[in-house]
């Protein structure tokens, strides 16, 4: 069973454990069995995790990786005020809490600390850089363009046309270069799950 075909279950299991009438046998059962299902989808995600950042660690001797904080990358839209009239208007929230869903479920703590353990223990280095500005930089000529998460190809003036992810990818390895050259000391964080 797939990951998406397991949250499908346990929002089925769920719904029905919120029918069952509390103190009841049948409760008892139904929390049972959303017990399990959380544990499955727990452990795909987990299996998951070992697996990519074991591929990483045994086809490369660097790895970089944004040094990403969850807290920021999940916050909720402020709220838009008309002022005017006082009323509401719409901020993406919705969409926002789709996306907030999918950033949490990639459970990127935990895949940077299994990395992390895995290119320890390999004799392998893992690096860290910051990631202000990794997907508005263009990664030909150094030029910030200000882009919404809707563009998803970066298109630049000296002619670099690329996939957003991909270039941004090249800026961060460009930075990890470019503290090599100039020596500059790198402290390894370790991340814990």
């Amino acid at each position: 069973m797939g990951q998406l075909q397991a949250e499908k279950k346990l929002k089925k299991l769920q719904e029905s454990l919120s029918r069952k009438k509390r103190g009841s046998h049948r409760r008892a059962k139904a929390v049972k069995r959303v017990a399990k299902a959380h544990r499955k989808v727990r452990n795909q995600r987990a299996d998951f995790a070992h697996k990519a950042s074991r591929k990483l660690v045994n086809r490369y001797q660097v790895i970089v990786l944004e040094d990403l904080t969850m807290a920021n990358l999940v916050k909720q839209p402020k709220p838009k005020q008309d002022e005017e009239t006082g009323q509401y208007l719409p901020n993406g929230a919705a969409v926002k809490a789709g996306l907030n869903k999918s950033i949490a479920d990639a459970g990127w703590s935990q895949f940077v600390g299994m990395c992390t353990y895995k290119a320890a223990w390999a004799g392998r280095t893992l690096v860290q850089v910051d990631p202000k500005y990794t997907s508005q930089i263009c990664p030909n000529c150094g030029n910030v363009r200000k882009k919404t998460l809707e563009e998803r190809w970066h298109s630049c003036m000296c002619g670099c046309e690329l996939d957003r992810d991909t270039a941004s990818a090249k800026v961060v390895l460009g930075i990890r270069r470019k503290q090599l050259s100039v020596g500059t000391l790198l402290v390894h964080k370790v991340v814990s799950s």
